[in-house]
């Protein structure tokens, strides 16, 4: 009986399903994956946004864009950490082909591994929309950026990016009921583990309706929407850095070079957030193709074997993991303002270069600007 997801009772020959993490996933790649590559994965992922996060909190770091960028970090980081003690638990440890129990184990393991990171990767997502449109607004509306960039404004509209993807996912932490089962397990063992069930108030909307209006609805608002946003804000922004860099051209055969300067500064940051928006975008439009075809095959005509969609799945899921620290190097690599900040917390003897009584490292948009060939968030 090991590793099936259903057990037959033998005095009524009923089927019941119950949680068996084996049932889940591909079990010959979710292992070496989740349970080997992961854990790695995590620990490199919890060092580079913890950092991110403390070099983006110093006061002279505190902008608007890097607001939105130390929430990213936030939301990225606790989608892999809440699933990791089940992942270890279930993969590393290999404990994935036992049926789960009590039922406190079974509500952490959906709840944990499920919602959650669910809940953090829709918030992750809006964000990175909403940098683009607040980089979009300083490059392309720059008037418009002292009402609706400020600081208070953009906390306000992290806060309600939270909410809202609590708001989407509150459903799915009551949408299920488990109980404790006996069944025969190996040597004719009998052991106890979760029957599922959905929830009253489930069934009686309908399930199928419930799951195709949840599923829509993240097509449309957490995939499609913001992916096909943020392919046109970036072509937008790629166009705009463009101009402004034939206009740079112009203003230093003229010699003016201060000009100049701020227009390369404002290029680099346009330029850094645009490979952190494409890095997004192509981890993320994998798995919003394979969503919208299992909207498609579930609620319209059957058009996928699972077999493959799971594997799928599964590997666009590692690859979004494996992509949460890519962002750490792009700062690093592209923003001297954030690698002067980093030396400067954690290489000791680094002392950063201040002018006219200011911090050289200001954000673009909402403070002084810096003569540097580098980026400045």
């Amino acid at each position: 009986m090991a590793g099936n997801c259903t057990n037959m009772w033998e005095s009524n020959a009923t089927v019941v399903t119950y949680l068996n993490v084996t049932c889940e996933l591909p079990i010959r790649y979710a292992q070496p994956m989740y349970g080997y590559v992961v854990p790695f994965l995590l620990v490199i992922t919890i060092i580079a946004n913890t950092l991110i996060v403390v070099v983006l909190s110093k006061r002279h770091m505190r902008t608007p864009t890097n607001a939105v960028l130390m929430a990213m970090a936030l939301s990225d980081m606790f989608t892999l950490l809440f699933p990791a003690p089940w992942l270890f638990y279930m993969y590393t440890f290999g404990n994935h082909y036992k049926p789960l129990s009590p039922v406190g184990a079974c509500y952490a393991w959906n709840i944990m591994n499920e919602v959650i990171p669910a809940m953090f990767h829709t918030a992750s997502i809006w964000l990175t929309l909403a940098l683009a449109v607040q980089r979009y607004i300083y490059v392309c509306h720059a008037p418009m950026a002292r009402t609706w960039c400020t600081m208070p404004r953009v906390l306000k509209c992290v806060g309600i990016i939270a909410l809202l993807a609590t708001l989407h996912q509150s459903t799915r932490f009551v949408d299920r009921v488990y109980k404790p089962l006996e069944v025969r397990w190996e040597d004719d063992k009998v052991v106890t583990v979760c029957q599922h069930i959905w929830a009253n108030w489930v069934t009686y909307i309908n399930l199928d309706v419930y799951f195709t209006f949840y599923f829509c609805f993240r097509v449309i608002f957490v995939h499609v929407v913001p992916c096909v946003s943020l392919v046109v804000l970036n072509v937008l922004l790629f166009r705009a850095m463009r101009e402004a860099q034939l206009k740079r051209e112009k203003l230093f055969k003229e010699n003016r070079k201060n000009e100049c300067k701020r227009l390369w500064d404002s290029n680099c940051t346009t330029l850094m957030l645009i490979v952190v928006v494409t890095v997004f975008l192509l981890v993320e439009i994998p798995l919003a193709v394979v969503t919208v075809l299992h909207i498609i095959s579930s609620s319209v005509t059957e058009i996928l074997d699972y077999s493959i969609a799971n594997v799928l799945i599964l590997f666009t899921n590692f690859f979004i993991i494996v992509s949460y620290p890519i962002n750490f190097a792009i700062y690093c690599g592209m923003s001297r303002q954030f690698r002067e900040t980093f030396k400067e917390l954690f290489v000791r003897g680094t002392v950063t270069t201040r002018a006219n009584g200011g911090s050289s490292r200001y954000s673009l948009v909402n403070g002084p600007r810096t003569c540097t060939n580098e980026t400045v968030l």
